[in-house]
Parts: structure tokens; sequence; C-alpha cells
């Protein structure tokens, strides 16, 4: 008896197995490495991304980079994810990863071409990284959490990579300012709620006129032409309820029979929205920062009352405003009194290019600001944007966790050289992998060196050098094209972000190894087959007409 065939997946399905598997994903997971790897450093080169609708973005961040291609294979995807964590987590660092995470699985594979079992080289990556981490922590540098000194050094740094380095400068002291502004003191470490800084971004302007507002922009305007466009001294009103008359949730109907019923029922409508009017005005407020809507009686009477209103603002907004301002967000006006309301310098309406936005400012103790980005175009606006996103991690990195590094690949250097001599106390085949991470970490100053226009080999053999001789600060001087003492040009990093970046690239790496087998399901057919035809003909001998 013959045995029968065995139907185990669906038709259509794929299955790749073995050696194609893991060269498969390792080539993928490498080619989104290489993507990213002329971005990496003051030197990297940017990229112009053009979606479907033809928007165009410019940029050298690499998690923007991988986040709008559409990657496809299922390896690839997992080197985006890391990106992204790593943007989430850190918010710098995420073309290192990448970078490293490519180099790993580069090693890897020349160890899996040699006979040496992917679990081997697994355990000897994850023992190799832990080691890695240790070495970081050793040589990072304690400082002090709010030293706005050192907390520029690490904002220059970071923004010397991107678009805005020649203003990296001013952009560092806005930067540092907004962090300490809202950093609270939880114990004896510090938190700092990035969400609490506002970023408002606004082209057709030098990136010089970027600047910092100890309040709140709201990107509305004063909502009746009659009121007041500046309030000195102002005491806001934030209002989760609208200034109209409530519909019934059901259906009413009210009978009018005659004109002067109609107008007794408008009257009696605008006495309401009087009453709501006086009741802010009793309390006080001269500015009223409304979520919901504003009704246009009540408009004209706030005019009238000299008051400043402004409606529909985000709940976000508002929730950032009630921290500026020290106001309580009221959900019921009858209930408002004058401890419910917060302060500023000055509320006024401002032309921003075209638009008219609303400036909340002088708050006294703001536990949220706000930053006005502007540049040249949309593009330029859209990456200073970036630059400050991953320049305010970077400094809130160091305000949490108050430990850095010397940057432009020192560190790596000269872990590295601590793994190299590390991996000789091992035992069997872990030995060879461990030497692989070393090799892998070097690839970071080295990409460096090679986007500064520097010979990679030269490179390796003046780093090794100096990573042997014990000096953790010398890495790649991209300015001058050579191998110098950065700690002396005060550029420096956050560990928080080395840390991360060796963590996940390994993880990375690790999860791609370990897959043996790769099994994708068909795709659901796109064309339906025309009458006629065999099925995939289209009635056509294949072809799409």
């Amino acid at each position: 008896m013959t045995t029968p065939q065995i139907v185990l997946l669906k038709e259509g399905t794929t299955q790749t197995k073995g050696n194609d598997a893991q060269k498969n994903n390792i080539s993928a997971a490498k080619l989104i490495a290489e993507l990213v790897r002329t971005s990496l450093g003051p030197r990297g080169m940017d990229k112009m991304l053009v979606d479907t609708l033809g928007d165009v973005t410019i940029t050298n961040d690499g998690a923007t980079i991988l986040k709008e291609i559409d990657v496809q294979h299922p390896a690839a995807k997992m080197m985006v994810e890391i990106s992204k964590a790593t943007d989430n987590e850190v918010g710098d660092g995420t073309t290192s990863t990448v970078v490293l995470a490519g180099a790993l699985l580069e090693k890897a594979e020349e160890l899996i071409g040699k006979n040496v079992h992917p679990t081997v080289v697994v355990d000897g990556f994850k023992k190799a990284a832990e080691k890695a981490i240790a070495e970081l922590r050793q040589i990072g540098i304690k400082i002090d959490a709010l030293d706005k000194k050192f907390l520029k050094k690490v904002a220059v740094t970071t923004l010397s990579s991107k678009l805005v380095s020649s203003n990296s400068d001013e952009l560092a002291d806005i930067v540092v300012d907004a962090v300490l502004s809202v950093a609270e003191k939880v114990g004896d470490k510090y938190k700092v709620d990035i969400d609490n800084i506002k970023v408002e971004k606004k082209g057709s302007s030098s990136i010089k006129n970027t600047e910092l507002i100890h309040g709140i922009i709201l990107d509305k305007e004063v909502v009746h032409g009659g009121m007041p466009k500046r309030i000195d001294n102002a005491k806001i009103a934030l209002l989760n309820a609208p200034l109209e008359i409530e519909k019934t949730e059901f259906d009413a109907k009210i009978n009018i029979n005659s004109p002067e019923q109609m107008q007794v029922y408008i009257d009696e409508e605008n006495k309401m929205l009087k009453k709501l009017v006086d009741k802010i005005v009793a309390s006080g407020a001269n500015t009223v920062l409304c979520q919901k809507g504003i009704d246009d009686m009540a408009q004209y009477y706030l005019a009238k009352s000299n008051i400043l209103a402004v409606r529909r603002i985000k709940e976000s907004d508002l929730t950032k405003l009630s921290k500026a301002t020290g106001a309580r967000i009221v959900t019921n006006i009858n209930e408002l009194t004058e401890k419910d309301l917060g302060t500023a310098k000055t509320v006024e309406e401002r032309q921003v290019e075209s638009d008219k936005w609303v400036f909340i400012e002088g708050c006294k103790n703001p536990k949220a600001v706000s930053i006005l980005a502007r540049g040249g175009s949309q593009r330029v606006v859209d990456e200073v944007e970036r630059s400050i996103h991953d320049a305010l991690m970077a400094v809130k990195d160091v305000v949490e966790y108050p430990y850095v590094l010397v940057g432009g690949g020192a560190p790596e250097a000269r872990i590295s050289a601590k793994l190299r001599e590390w991996a000789n106390s091992l035992e069997g085949r872990p030995q060879l992998a461990a030497q692989k991470f070393a090799e892998g970490l070097e690839t970071i100053p080295l990409v460096l060196a090679e986007n500064a226009g520097m010979d990679p080999l030269d490179t390796q053999v003046q780093l090794r050098a100096k990573g042997t001789a014990g000096a953790a600060t010398f890495g790649i001087d991209v300015a001058n094209g050579k191998v110098a003492d950065l700690g002396s040009q005060q550029i420096y990093e956050p560990l928080a972000v080395k840390e991360q970046v060796v963590n996940a690239a390994t993880e990375a790496a690790c999860m791609i190894l370990r897959i043996d087998d790769v099994i994708a399901a068909s795709k659901p057919s796109t064309h339906a087959p025309s009458p006629g035809g065999p099925p995939g003909m289209g009635g056509m001998g294949g072809m799409d007409m």
C-alpha cells in the first residue's frame, strides 16, 4: 500500500527551511541596516522619501526613514520595530541600533557558514551583550541631573548630527530650558514627561527664530472680532463644558404659534447664556479657554465684558494649560470660582505667517511649556521638529538617568577591546561568538569614519591601538577626519541611549538567528478570473490590460 499524501499547509503557502531561511532573513535585515548606514553621524547623508501621494520627507533620522518606507519582508519588519522601540524608549540612537543589529547578523553569518550552531551564537551574543553593558556602566561619567552646562553638551552632540547642526547652540539652550521647566522630583530622582513639552511648527522663517514659550501656544484664534486681542495679567478659566444651550438627548417639540412666543423663546435662551457669562465675569476671569463650542450670543456677551475667549481646544492642550497656568479644568460653569482660575503674564493673539495663533505666556512655575519651531520651508521645519524631539529625549534621558559617555564611537571602540580580552577567558565555541560581537560593536565607529570620508582600515588599526591602551575617550573626530580624544571636545551622549542600542540590537539579531523555518501564507488573489479563461489567466493569456 502506498502512503497517502498528507497536505499540511493550505495551497499556495510557501515554506523555507534551514540555512535558506536563515540566509534569507539575515540578508533582508542586512539590507535594512545598509539603507540607514550612510545617514549615521554628523557627516551622514540625508534620504529623500516620496510617498504614494507625492509628499516628500527629507531626513537622516533612522526611525523616520524606516517608518516612512513600506517594508514587506518579515525579518526586515523586525528591524523596523527595534528602531521604533528605541525611538519610543530613549528617542535617539535609532540608526545606531539598526546598524549594530545588521553588523551582528553579518558576523553571525560568518560563524554559521563555519558550522557553528545558531543557538551557540545566540548564547555567545547574549553573554557578550551583558558584559558590554557592565563595561559601559564602568566608564559612564556621573553628572548632576540639573547641570545646565553638561545637559547642553548632550543636546549639542545630538543636534550636531542633524540638518540643524549649524544652529545647534541656540536650539540646545531652548531644549535644556524646556526639559528643566517640566522636570519633577520623585524621591531622589527626577522624572520628565515629554508630553508636557508641546512643539508647534511653522515654516517661512529662519531656524534662528525658534523660541521657547513659558506657557502654551494654541493654533486657534480669538472667537469674536470684538474681543481684546491681548490681555495682560490674565486670569484664565479652563472650561470643559459648552457655552451653549444644551440640546435634549431625546426628541422634543416646542409649539410656537406666534412671533411673540418666538421672541419669548429667543429671549429666554439669551437670558440663560447671559447667566453663564455673568458667572464667568463674577469669578474674575478675563480669559476663557473652552474645549467645547461657544454660542454666538455668548461670544457677544463675553466681548461686551472685555473677555478674550478661544473655543474647540484639544483635550491634551487643555491638560497642558492646566499644568502651565495652575488653573483647574471646570466641567460645570455654575461651580466656577476665583480659586479655579489660572494666571499668565500675557494672553495674546499673534499672526504667525498666514495663521492667527493664541500665545499664553509668562506662567509663574509652568509644568508645561511650548517650543515654536521655525524653518525656511515646510521640509526644513519638519526636520527641525524631528531634531528637537531627539534632543529633548536625549536630555530627558540624562536628567532621569544622570550618566553620560564620550561620543563619537569612543565607548564602542573601548568596549570592543575589553570584550576581545574577555572572550579569551571563555571556553569552546561561545568564545568565537563573543569575538564576533566585539567586531560587530566596532562597526559603529567605522561607519562614522566612512561617512566622514576616512579610510576604514587605518581607522580600525588606530582605534584598536587606543582602545587597548585603556583610553575610553578616543573616537572619530568627524570634523577633522581623524581619531582623536573627544573628551576634550565636549562630545557627550547619554548612557541610557548606549545601553538601549546594545540591548535592542542584540535582541533583534538573536531573534532573527533563531528562526530556521519561514512559513508564508499565500496572499488572496486581487484579480478575479474572467469568464472563459483558466484561473489566473484573466482571459487574455495572463496579461493585465
